[in-house]
Formats: C-alpha cells, sequence, structure tokens
C-alpha cells in the first residue's frame, strides 16, 4: 500500500547529475533582506527554506552548495534576522529565511520577521517551492504548524525536509516520520512528498538537489 507522504525515491543518473551542475558553479551571498523593497530583482527562479531556531538549516545550505561557510550555522537560537539570498549557477536564487521558534527574541523583533516572512511568502512570484525543515528528532512541533499554516495561506506549495536523521535509530525514525505525515495531511499547500537527510552523512542531499534542479 502507498503510504500518503512517502519518502522521496533516489532520482535516476540523469537527474542526479542535473543537480549536482546546478550546485557545482559558483555560489554567492547577494545580501541579506530586512524590508520587502530590498529584494533582489525577480529574475530567476527562488527556492526558499524554513525550520524553527536549530533545526539544521544552515548546516543543510552548507551541504547542499558544497560551501562550509555560505550559510552561517549558529547555536544561538534566531541569529538569522533577515531573508538572506544567495545565487546557485545563473538560473536559481537559495532563500534563507529567518529561524523561528527563538524563545529569547523580543517581541517587537519577532511580530517585525513574522510580518516580513508573510509579505515575502505571499508577494514573491518567482517562489517555485517552499522546503521546511524538521527536527528527525522531534517532528512537527506547534511553532512548526504556525509556518505550515502561513505557506496555506500564502498558497506556497511546501515539502517537508527530514534533518538530523541520523541521530536517530530507524525505528524511531519511522515512528516520528508517521507523525509528520499525519501533521502534514492537514495542509493542503504541502507537496505529497518527504525528503529525508542528515547533512553530516551527506543523507539525501543528491535528492533536494535534483529536486530544487528540476522545478519548473
Amino acid at each position: 500500500m502507498q503510504l500518503p507522504f512517502p519518502t522521496a525515491e533516489e532520482p535516476d543518473a540523469q537527474t542526479t547529475e542535473h543537480g549536482r551542475l546546478l550546485f557545482a558553479g559558483e555560489t554567492t551571498f547577494v545580501k541579506g533582506v530586512v524590508a520587502m523593497d530590498g529584494l533582489p530583482p525577480p529574475d530567476r527562479m527562488e527556492v526558499c527554506f524554513a525550520g524553527r531556531s536549530n533545526v539544521g538549516k544552515s548546516t543543510l545550505i552548507n551541504a547542499l552548495t558544497g560551501m562550509k561557510a555560505l550559510a552561517r550555522a549558529s547555536n544561538t537560537p534566531g541569529r538569522t534576522q533577515e531573508i538572506n539570498y544567495f545565487t546557485a549557477g545563473e538560473s536559481h536564487y537559495l532563500v534563507d529565511l529567518p529561524g523561528y521558534g527563538y524563545a529569547n527574541a523580543p517581541l517587537p523583533v519577532v511580530e517585525k520577521w513574522q510580518r516580513l516572512l508573510k509579505q515575502y511568502l505571499s508577494g514573491r512570484q518567482t517562489l517555485r517551492r517552499a522546503f521546511v525543515l524538521i527536527d528527525a528528532r522531534h517532528g512537527v512541533k506547534k511553532v512548526d504548524e504556525e509556518i505550515l499554516s502561513l505557506l496555506d495561506s500564502a498558497a506556497v506549495t511546501f515539502q517537508a525536509v527530514l534533518t538530523k536523521a541520523d541521530k536517530v535509530k530507524e525505528k524511531e525514525r519511522a515512528k516520528v516520520l508517521d507523525q509528520v505525515r499525519a501533521a502534514l495531511a492537514k495542509h493542503p499547500a504541502a507537496f505529497p512528498e518527504i525528503i529525508v537527510t542528515s547533512s553530516e552523512k551527506g543523507w539525501g542531499i543528491p535528492t533536494l538537489r535534483a529536486i530544487i534542479a528540476t522545478l519548473e
């Protein structure tokens, strides 16, 4: 029986190579944006990465691009307080969204980030997909539900990416996947496939590259 929200299968050799080539070129930091009028021109396709603080977002972007210090990984929740733009080759933008679920940030700062996030998600025509990162040790939390609902209301297709999959045993991972599937089933904007990754081990990285490279 086909499970709802199956895990993404490894792409064929040609598609894998297509993804590798996209990220083999130069990836550069463009700018950090704190207001909508600071966004770069919408002259290429873009994908964005969202996730609660410390989910491993910066580490995943670094693994995708093969550049260890491209997106700054930090142990300080909420350090990424702006929308960070990177180029992937000549054709794509990778967009690192502010981490959410930051308990220590002042309320006005949180509200400002949330406002910018809503404006970005609902107003960026070149955005093809959002990748929402979920920690494999914890599954979908209440704070994740807020961003999933926001993506629903903005009508932005999003795909769940399980991070740190190497940190849990296979049996536990299966339980978390079931919990994630149940959560995603409530969201009409959810793409019906989950990508399981480990930045440390390289799991799922070629698959995610291939998916980004073949979006239209």
